[in-house]
């Protein structure tokens, strides 16, 4: 019987990290030094395609609570990432 996943608070820190990045090139946070929202397609693209990618290499490796934050992430940028192409 195979061994359930061991939970690592990193992962979770890590996934955050790069949803707040993409946040960030989506215009949905101010750039922390200029104050000022912008975005970036293709530097959100990147990340999105980071995290999907990550998805697919930890199949079967994640907890419960790890593989919701993560497609959650995925699901909520991928949405913000096509409202930001239809406004541009």
């Amino acid at each position: 019987m195979p061994s359930e996943p061991i939970a690592d608070q990193r992962f979770n820190n890590f996934v955050l990290l790069q949803a707040q990045n993409a946040g960030l090139f989506l215009g949905q946070l101010p750039h922390p030094a200029t104050g000022q929202k912008s975005v970036n397609l293709v530097a959100a693209q990147s990340v999105i395609d980071s995290l999907q990618m990550l998805a697919t290499k930890t199949t079967g490796n994640l907890t419960a609570e790890e593989h919701t934050l993560l497609t959650k992430a995925i699901d909520n940028l991928t949405h913000l990432y096509k409202e930001a192409e239809d406004l541009g």
